[in-house]
């Protein structure tokens, strides 16, 4: 049986684990303070062309989006994102638990489009009674979106322009980071990400590592008194240097761009797969999540060698499933779900 699931479901990457298990008696101070955690620190600010900005280590994605969210609205104010975004539909109203509502925009194909924001932010204060209504005081987007598609630089740049026009910031959810810098879809790099975006995060879990996001702010004034809130959020890790040691790694020797490099691969050959033997790509996505529409016979079939999940109920005769590839993911995971395939 292999697996194609999601992109977490291995430990970490052998070289993270080997650093892991090299320091793992060193003795040092917690909650992040230590030399390794700087050191990763410093090798993410140099990724990013960005020296002085705020780097704080979080341990999980819904963790981070929730954490993140309350530390730069106000009270009265809102989210801006898709009605496909991962904080509105698979965080289970972490956001709002913290005070916050979601505000969704339509999805065009995982993304929000620069019209839409700014009609709804035009609405908003042309409405006579906007002191009423929850205020849209950031913007939400992810890269890959929850669909493996990406925004491009020019798409990036505008939206970067929308809200700093608006006065409000533009977060980046980077969960899958390295699957969208390694696409043959990217024009864009991390520095550009951290030129646009007020605050961005650099995924770990999803890419390499045991656990563990980095929080990125170039003006790390937009996050004031951020580690409280990381503390208050129970994100924050007392034994911190594990993180550290981690994405001292992911940065060190381009390991993080071939972690991305060899999913993305995989995954491009798991869509030729299906395509050449004639099924339907249900998303057109240039990332490590491949999304088709395959009849409930070949499913089921496949199922007998192969875990993946579907993407919305099962249909009456085919239905839409989601194949993702990681690190972990090997040539012969693939080839033994082309057998499959070709065994229909």
């Amino acid at each position: 049986m292999v697996h194609f699931d999601n992109d977490y479901m291995a430990g970490a990457h052998p070289e993270v684990m080997r650093r892991l298990v090299e320091t793992n008696l060193e003795q040092s101070v917690g909650y992040g303070f230590d030399e390794y955690s700087e050191e990763a620190r410093q090798r993410i600010r140099e990724a990013c062309n960005a020296p002085d900005a705020l780097v704080q280590f979080l341990v999980g994605g819904t963790q981070t989006n929730a954490t993140v969210i309350d530390a730069l609205l106000q009270r009265h104010e809102g989210v801006l994102t898709a009605d496909t975004g991962h904080i509105n539909v698979h965080e289970s109203g972490a956001v709002e638990h913290s005070g916050h509502k979601v505000l969704t925009l339509p999805s065009h194909n995982g993304k929000v489009s620069v019209q839409d924001v700014s009609d709804f932010i035009r609405n908003f204060n042309n409405d006579d009674t906007y002191e009423h209504m929850v205020a849209p005081g950031m913007l939400y987007i992810t890269q890959p979106t929850e669909l493996g598609t990406l925004y491009n630089l020019s798409e990036l740049e505008s939206l970067s322009s929308l809200c700093h026009e608006h006065h409000i910031p533009l977060y980046l959810d980077g969960a899958r980071l390295a699957y969208a810098l390694a696409s043959p879809a990217c024009d864009f790099t991390l520095a550009d990400i951290a030129r646009l975006c007020d605050v961005f995060y650099i995924g770990g879990t999803k890419c390499g590592a045991l656990f563990g996001e980095a929080v990125v702010a170039p003006n790390k004034a937009l996050l004031k008194h951020f580690f409280s809130l990381v503390k208050q959020h129970g994100a924050l890790l007392a034994k911190g240097r594990l993180q550290g040691v981690q994405f001292a790694t992911l940065f060190t020797n381009h390991l993080y761009e071939q972690i991305g490099k060899h999913a993305i691969e995989l995954a491009l050959e798991v869509r030729r797969i299906f395509v050449s033997n004639g099924f339907k790509i249900a998303i057109d996505s240039p990332t490590n999540q491949q999304f088709f529409i395959l009849p409930n016979t070949l499913i089921d079939h496949l199922q007998q060698y192969a875990t993946f999940e579907y993407w919305g109920p099962r249909g009456d005769e085919e239905s839409t499933v989601r194949f993702v590839c990681s690190w972990a993911t090997t040539k012969e995971d693939v080839k033994l779900l082309e057998d499959a395939v070709l065994a229909f």
